[in-house]
């Protein structure tokens, strides 16, 4: 027996919580990634005309990811966090059912952006469902646990996905998301308990969403940072929107773009697992301006060297070159949101739905022009990757000046 929110409870163990937990986060990772080398067969069955229109296959649910984020805590912390998952589940088997079914291209366009809006719902509640049941030390390594399951799914969703492919047709791919998503709705119901009592709820208000997105808008920190990790996720979204373009066919990779895909992946995810260990040492901001300018320092000659190979650079240099780049980028994850976060402990909750949703939806539209000037070269994916970090260093400098004190530890002033 536990203690949860000071009763007794006969909660799920630890094992199968951080399970459950880690299932639910990484419906986000499995719904960008297993669909990938499926992208082309998706183009060619409901006929679409431009290669690049594909992409928004990936960028659409990113569109529904970012304006589910800024609903989901709030209406958590009205309803209680159950009914906010059973909801964002309940959309996202929509948005998979839909997809599923499409005969036109538009329709499955729309299931996307419900899978994004659904999926959502479970990402953000897993922070919440284990920020309710523990603290400290616990809920960091609870945490921890948690995000090495999810750092996996990229390195095995492609090959999944191609695994399918080899079988059946992309329909099933949407398939498995359906089935995923009720097998956890089933599991998530019959063994989770809710872990905001009625006595901790307050009524649902947007003026509350409205309040936090004045005042993420109007703080120096809150908005830099919030900018900062918009620009330099932008430039990763507009990769996982041209990848499959890049590798399978400019590459012609062909059934070997999951292996590839998967060793970047490889590295997005070790530099996450160094962060914790690094980020104690020497700080959030210190670390977040070295992982940039390590993007910046790779991405700009690189950038001269791909334009001097008329975009064609040979393929173990870009793998070199995206391996290092997204060393640095998984050293940001986490840390330009968090750093985003310090002002605005007052209004944690809310505060974390509008930094989340403005720096998607940022990230989204830049995201989407470099894939969509994808032109049979890495010259956009570079170019963007050199542009938006220095651009993203830029809105660091400005939220906090590099030779203030509290820059120097990645504190408030």
């Amino acid at each position: 027996m536990r203690r949860v929110n000071g009763a007794q409870s006969t909660a799920l163990g630890p094992v199968e919580f951080v399970a459950l937990m880690a299932t639910l986060t990484a419906l986000v990772a499995l719904s960008i990634d297993m669909i990938l080398p499926a992208l082309p067969a998706v183009g060619a069955t409901l006929g679409v005309r431009h290669d690049n229109d594909v992409q928004f296959v990936v960028s659409l649910l990113f569109l529904g990811f970012g304006f589910g984020q800024f609903l989901y805590g709030p209406v958590s912390d009205s309803v209680g966090r159950k009914p906010a998952v059973y909801f964002g589940l309940a959309l996202f088997s929509a948005g998979c059912t839909l997809a599923l079914t499409a005969q036109t291209f538009p329709v499955l366009l729309a299931g996307r952006v419900l899978q994004g809006l659904g999926v959502a719902g479970p990402r953000t509640m897993t922070i919440a469902l284990v920020r309710d049941r523990f603290e400290g030390h616990v809920m960091a390594r609870v945490m921890s646990f948690v995000m090495a399951v999810f750092i996996l799914v990229p390195v095995i969703a492609p090959s999944l996905g191609q695994a399918v492919l080899g079988v059946a047709g992309w329909r099933t791919i949407f398939g498995l998301y359906l089935t995923l998503a009720l097998a956890v709705t089933v599991w998530f119901g019959w063994r989770q308990e809710e872990t905001l009592p009625p006595a901790r709820r307050r009524p649902f208000s947007a003026a509350d969403i409205v309040r936090a997105a004045r005042e993420v808008l109007t703080h120096r920190v809150a908005l830099g940072y919030t900018v900062a990790a918009g620009r330099v996720y932008g430039a990763f979204i507009g990769y996982l929107s041209s990848v499959q373009q890049i590798l399978q066919q400019q590459y012609a990779l062909a059934s070997r773009f999951p292996l590839y895909f998967s060793m970047l992946a490889i590295s997005l995810g070790a530099a996450s697992l160094c962060n914790a260990r690094l980020v104690g040492r020497y700080g959030m901001r210190p670390l977040a301006a070295s992982a940039l300018r390590l993007v910046a320092a790779v991405s700009i000659p690189f950038a001269a060297v791909v334009i001097s190979r008329s975009g064609q650079p040979p393929l173990w240099s870009l793998m070199l070159y995206l391996l290092a780049t997204f060393f640095g980028i998984g050293l940001l994850f986490g840390n330009l949101t968090a750093l985003a976060m310090q002002p605005l402990g007052h209004i944690a909750g809310t505060g974390a739905a509008v930094v989340g949703g403005l720096s998607t939806l940022i990230s989204l539209a830049l995201g989407t022009a470099i894939g969509q000037s994808y032109d049979g070269t890495v010259v956009p994916l570079v170019s963007g990757f050199a542009i938006l970090s220095v651009l993203a260093m830029a809105a660091m400098a400005w939220a906090q000046p590099a030779g203030s004190p509290a820059a120097a530890t990645g504190a408030l002033p």
